[in-house]
């Protein structure tokens, strides 16, 4: 049996999609989001998300929603690639401007805005379709180059985030993080940042969407490991679950906070992305903290971590805990990295079980494993750092 080690970039497709083309260049329409693009930083594409129609689009920026209601994997395709994106040039800084302007302000209340923003849009011309994959953010539809846009209805404002976004004085992670208390869901919070209306007056600026993503789930979970890490030790535990066609198998040892996350693309017959066998992406994070990115699972790294602290905090137990995440055939349009949030969301959901001795726990996650996708657990095993951690550690206490 054959396993690479890759990034998940390397991997990442598109496959062929029917989607919608008849598509106008002068539409009114309900935006639920806004996107700021990251290529050509720091003079970026600013757009407006909407489908050419008006109404509660609530359904179509809300991985919350789609986890509640079980929407499968087409419906929120055929939703995300009904968005059209309007967009225009802008530099990140949004200070100290010459002049107005006026679309950036329009992204500014759609990223602010309770519900979805009433828009009369005119492009440039009729939106063009460009399928590139994003394993960060959620897919969207065709784009087009915004002529003149203007908000047909007064948009409301929750009056805790008007109190945030209007708090000059205020630092993006506290502001983040009194949302975040309040229960806004992450989606609200990246939106709320990549449009530069959190931190402190003078330094705020636009962060592209699928950087905005992965910094609130970073944020989020710097302020959770600061309180797991006075809990008492937990036990040994595992949880099984997820969906989308991603499953998360999640081991936790008792030991201090430490986190690692194996990704595996299981083989061909199961998962056309793989090539040769099968693949996985692996990242670790010590008691200390990362120093760098994590390169090879990226934005599923920061994703997978937030709901497992949360689950600890819960709990008020910390621990060690080594993640597996595994990609079938079923996850056949990438969705973002949302998918990754709500899939090990719905694994911690399920009844732990809990084991009297590492090995007893080992022995079980093999079997699992192999008898939900004939994988052998022991190629990740032999891999894991936090595994080798673990075993030099108890090494130490038998002196």
């Amino acid at each position: 049996m054959k396993i690479q080690r890759v990034k998940f970039k390397d991997i990442e497709q598109v496959p062929h999609l029917q989607v919608n083309t008849a598509f106008k260049s002068s539409f009114n329409g309900s935006s639920p989001a806004p996107f700021i693009g990251r290529y050509g930083y720091p003079n970026v594409n600013i757009g407006v998300l909407s489908p050419q129609f008006s109404g509660d689009m609530t359904q179509y920026d809300s991985p919350r929603v789609w986890n509640k209601k079980q929407y499968a994997i087409g419906k929120i395709a055929s939703l995300r690639y009904g968005l059209v994106n309007s967009r225009s040039k802008s530099n990140i800084t949004i200070h100290n401007k010459s002049r107005s302007n006026t679309f950036l302000e329009i992204c500014q209340e759609v990223g602010m805005a309770k519900k979805s923003a009433e828009l009369e849009i005119l492009l440039k011309s009729k939106p063009q379709l460009q399928l590139k994959p994003e394993k960060e953010i959620h897919p969207f539809g065709p784009q087009s180059m915004m002529r003149k846009a203007r908000i047909t209805e007064n948009t409301r404002v929750d009056t805790r985030v008007d109190k945030v976004v209007s708090d000059t004085d205020l630092k993006s992670v506290q502001g983040i993080m009194k949302l975040y208390r309040k229960g806004f869901e992450e989606n609200s919070l990246h939106k709320l940042l990549s449009v530069g209306t959190l931190g402190i007056g003078k330094q705020r600026k636009l962060v592209p969407t699928r950087w905005s993503i992965t910094a609130v789930d970073d944020t989020i979970a710097k302020e959770l490991v600061k309180e797991v890490k006075d809990y008492q030790i937990g036990e040994y535990s595992c949880h099984f679950g997820g969906d989308w066609g991603n499953y998360y198998l999640l081991l936790f040892f008792p030991d201090v906070w430490s986190y690692e996350l194996f990704e595996t693309y299981l083989d061909l017959r199961v998962n056309p992305w793989s090539k040769n066998g099968y693949a996985y992406s692996t990242d670790y994070e010590p008691y200390d903290g990362r120093k760098t990115y994590a390169e090879e699972t990226a934005g599923g790294f920061y994703a997978a971590r937030l709901p497992i602290l949360e689950k600890m905090k819960q709990l008020q137990r910390q621990g060690s805990c080594l993640a597996l995440r595994f990609i079938s055939s079923e996850y056949n349009v990438p969705l973002g990295v949302w998918v990754c949030r709500e899939a090990s969301r719905k694994s911690l959901q399920e009844r732990p079980i809990h084991f009297a001795s590492q090995e007893l726990m080992i022995t079980y996650a093999k079997e699992i494993i192999h008898r939900k996708f004939g994988f052998n657990l022991d190629m990740l095993f032999n891999e894991s750092i936090l595994l080798k951690e673990l075993k030099v550690q108890r090494k130490l206490t038998q002196f």
